[in-house]
């Protein structure tokens, strides 16, 4: 009996020794987004049929890690022949994502088999994994809820007609008439009640019909644009011009998804105002050489005299959207034709080498000011609104110019291993770069670049989406917010604010919708509960001045109603009718919701944009091609539907989230 106990003890002592070695070597057992594991005792390490190896540990304990002073892969710059090497890279990236046959997910695309994970779940899925309880659910659509409220009564209360509620002292915020060099707010604040036309169509889709009706009247009863203010022709149209069209079409929407939002005797007044902003903001657009539009203009007098050349690429270049939607409802190309006059002028003006574009332009030369490519501040937005231009009005001109920029994206911004969920090396990140030689600039990103996984689920890259929600998740994680720029090189910010933007939460509402994984809604919560603990103010929302000790900022921007609680609202509400009422929508840059339906993909100038058909030089008619579909670049999973199995797993194996965490500092 002796020497079967002691049999018996050696061997629970072996097990013992093997689990205590996976969980210190950080492979605790993990579901996987794709992959379901078989749980052995081995220490051996499968490959799936056409997969890779799975990720060697380096010496900080991550996949891949690299050693010694060099630090992340993502400082490499690319080589000579870089350009040849990546596109090279790039077609092969196209040829592995190439789309599977209809409802067919291979095993390679659910990831490589690790044998030997151990026995439970590790301290990822324990938090994430599985359902999120409906009650729960229902309890952060209501903080939601109550959190636009308690930021719009008080606007309402202390701030209204001012445009920004000032949180902490109750009392409202305008222009800053003694200092015209104060562009922070001047910039934005227009004396037009701003942030109550940007928070038109989130009262909409929260269900607040008397409150929708009665804000309306007010827009239309007090609001003017005949004002002696000097704003950025890019804020007051994503701001103030896209959130009168999007609650125009709501008021107007013959369906009434939202329930009875309609106005009573209601003459097109919002879309009349939309008009009357659209041509003080014209000016804007002459007397450049290039048809690049100055960055700001005087809402009564046009162009200020001392009115700088030099604009940003994403300011000068979202503009499309909102002006293509007015002059299809007005039946006037001149809008859409002035927007899109510049967006092909910027794209004109990208390097020959890269493909790349700048972030900054002078408007009369063309010449690159700013020289650095990424995709945060300066450049974001342009290439959102070149897809969502083609998904709203179908130029595929549109969509031609998204695909080459894209590409170019991924050839010379996109750093790290190949595949999001499985192989070895850095986690996938875009830095910024020379748009001339594809050379590393700097070692920092910044907080508006958090939308572009939202983007990549418009295009169906779901799988490098999830690699980069997870690193700015990371990020918010350690700080509680995300600060403006983060050094990814010291793991530390470079600039301390948080503004209350919305990117992390627009992304992660975009890339739930896809998924339908529970990990996007703890994530949400976890977002929630962070504003809730420290933004949080006696009358709204404060700008944080500094993430790490908490100081704050007597500001409450616009877009925090008009997008940050909108999207944390409709993450929780799988019943809304955003979801349920069989109308495809789209979201503008700033949150504003808009119906795609054919009216939009209509307009008087057909034989200018129409894709079906048209008339040559000579005047005889000719067929055009359909738009091309959109294409997947770097797609390492491109599947028609999400497979039961992959939703109550997580999206990031285990691993490679502690690769993350590791890399920003939070263990």
């Amino acid at each position: 009996m002796q020497w079967r106990a002691l049999v018996l003890g050696l061997v629970l002592l072996r097990l013992g020794l093997h689990g205590v070695l996976w969980l210190v070597f950080g492979l605790g057992p993990s579901m996987g987004f794709y992959q379901r594991f078989p749980l052995s005792f081995g220490f051996q390490r499968l490959r799936a049929p056409d997969g890779p190896a799975p990720p060697a540990l380096g010496p900080a304990g991550r996949p891949g890690a690299p050693g010694g002073p060099s630090g992340p892969s993502w400082l490499q710059p690319p080589g000579p022949g870089a350009a040849a090497a990546a596109a090279a890279a790039a077609a092969g990236r196209r040829r592995r994502g190439r789309r599977p046959e209809p409802a067919v997910c291979g095993p390679a695309h659910w990831g490589y088999v690790l044998g030997g994970r151990g026995h439970g779940p590790d301290e990822y899925e324990r938090r994430y994994s599985g359902a999120f309880p409906p009650q729960l659910r229902a309890q952060m659509r209501d903080l939601a809820r109550g959190m636009f409220v308690f930021g719009y009564d008080n606007y309402m209360a202390h701030a209204f007609p001012q445009d920004e509620l000032n949180p902490i002292h109750c009392r409202g915020r305008g222009p800053d008439r003694g200092d015209p060099s104060n562009l922070n707010i001047n910039d934005v604040l227009g004396n037009y009640s701003l942030t109550l036309v940007d928070a038109l169509d989130t009262l909409a889709i929260m269900g607040n019909s008397s409150e929708f009706q009665k804000a309306v009247k007010l827009v239309i009863n007090t609001v003017s644009f005949d004002k002696d203010s000097t704003v950025q022709v890019f804020e007051a149209t994503i701001r103030v011009l896209g959130s009168l069209l999007s609650a125009h079409r709501i008021i107007t929407d013959s369906k009434q998804p939202f329930g009875d939002m309609t106005i009573k005797d209601y003459d097109n007044e919002l879309l009349h105002m939309a008009h009357d902003l659209a041509v003080r903001l014209l000016p804007a657009f002459e007397n450049t050489k290039t048809g690049i539009p100055y960055p700001r203009v005087n809402l009564k007098t046009g162009v200020p005299p001392d009115s700088n050349n030099e604009t940003c690429t994403a300011g000068a270049g979202s503009l499309l959207v909102e002006f293509g939607i007015l002059s299809r409802l007005l039946g006037d190309s001149t809008f859409e034709w002035v927007a899109r006059r510049a967006v092909k002028a910027l794209w004109n003006l990208r390097s020959n080498d890269t493909g790349l574009l700048g972030n900054v332009v002078n408007i009369q030369t063309g010449r690159w000011v700013g020289k650095q490519s990424g995709l945060g501040a300066g450049l974001d937005s342009f290439y959102e609104y070149l897809l969502k231009s083609y998904i709203l009005f179908g130029e595929k001109e549109d969509l031609e110019m998204f695909n080459a920029a894209y590409r170019s994206i991924q050839n010379y911004l996109r750093r790290g291993r190949e595949a999001c969920n499985e192989g070895e090396g850095d986690p996938p990140l875009y830095v910024n770069v020379n748009m001339f030689s594809g050379q590393l600039m700097n070692t920092w990103i910044d907080s508006l670049q958090a939308f572009f996984p939202g983007l990549q689920v418009l295009i169906g890259d779901v799988e490098d989406a999830i690699c980069l929600h997870a690193f700015y998740y990371a990020i918010w994680k350690r700080y509680g917010a995300l600060p403006e720029r983060y050094n990814w090189q010291l793991q530390a910010p470079d600039v301390l604010f948080y503004p209350l933007r919305p990117e992390l939460v627009e992304s992660t509402y975009l890339l739930y919708q896809a998924t339908k994984n529970p990990f996007y809604l703890h994530v949400g919560m976890d977002i929630l509960q962070s504003l809730e603990k420290y933004t949080k103010v006696k009358c709204g929302y404060a700008t944080l001045h500094h993430v790490i000790d908490k100081s704050k900022e007597d500001r409450m921007e616009s877009f925090f109603l008009s997008e940050t609680c909108k999207y944390l609202y409709l993450l929780f509400d799988e019943e809304n009718p955003v979801h349920k009422s069989g109308t495809k929508y789209m979201f503008t840059t700033e949150g504003h919701i808009v119906s795609v339906d054919k009216h939009l993909r209509e307009s008087p100038w057909k034989e200018f944009f129409s894709e079906e058909g048209g008339q040559d030089p000579e005047g005889k008619s000719v067929h055009r091609p359909k738009s091309p579909e959109i294409k997947v670049i770097n797609s390492s999973s491109n599947c028609n539907r999400v497979p039961d199995e992959r939703r109550y797993s997580l999206p990031l194996k285990s691993i490679y989230m502690r690769q993350i965490d590791q890399m920003v500092g939070l263990i």
